[in-house]
């Protein structure tokens, strides 16, 4: 029998890679490793995500304690069914034009954001420039991932099972999607077009299960 935090672990690591795949996050990491060192760019990315899965978390556990313990549960079984509807149906009627313009979408928004800073780069010191792209890495992620569907699941998960094993799961499953994204590159990106559908449903039937769990095992 699993403890509250393997359980947690368990939860959000896995929510987190079948959000995660394709997403725009995803996107951005593949896309700005093409042009910079892939390191740098991992870890600013990752950080954004773990900074806000912890926020996540956070608020998550905060609303146990402001909020009754049945109407948390309540409506966090609501909230997983509903992205689990979601998530099915827009993995059913989307299409690769829809895929394709999403990533077109985050090429735009990164050349827009760096074109101003490539001029008289080539003066610049090498640990300006990592610094550089370490802060674009952080602050694009960060922005893109605010509001995402998986902070707000986090939120819930963190509301109903252990906040350490959702932290450090969430964190995990960030670190794998991220790592694939940043040593895929473009390549990947496009593969992960291809098969975003199928992963989509894959994560909207594990929403779904996470709400039949809830209502199965009821308020604690």
């Amino acid at each position: 029998m699993s403890t509250p935090f393997v359980e947690g672990f368990l939860k959000s690591s896995a929510l987190v890679v079948l959000s995660e795949i394709g997403d725009k996050t995803f996107f951005i990491a593949a896309l700005l490793a093409m042009r910079h060192a892939r390191g740098v760019v991992f870890l600013g990315s990752w950080l954004a995500l773990v900074v806000m899965t912890v926020l996540s978390a956070v608020v998550g556990a905060a609303v146990t304690t402001s909020v009754s313990p049945r109407a948390t549960h309540n409506a966090t079984t609501v909230l997983f069914f509903v992205f689990g509807a979601r998530a099915l149906r827009d993995s059913l009627s989307s299409g690769s034009s829809e895929d394709e313009d999403e990533l077109a979408e985050v090429e735009r928004e990164l050349a827009r954001k760096t074109r101003g800073g490539k001029r008289g780069e080539k003066g610049k010191r090498s640990r300006d420039r990592v610094s550089t792209v370490f802060a674009e890495a952080f602050a694009v992620t960060f922005l893109a991932e605010w509001g995402d569907r998986s902070q707000i699941a986090t939120i819930g998960l963190a509301a109903q099972s252990d906040v350490a094993g959702v932290a450090l799961g969430g964190s995990l499953g960030h670190a794998l999607c991220t790592g694939v994204a940043v040593i895929g590159g473009r390549k990947l990106a496009d593969r992960a077009q291809d098969g975003e559908r199928v992963v989509g449903i894959l994560g909207g039937v594990l929403f779904l299960c996470f709400g039949v769990h809830a209502l199965v095992t009821g308020p604690p």
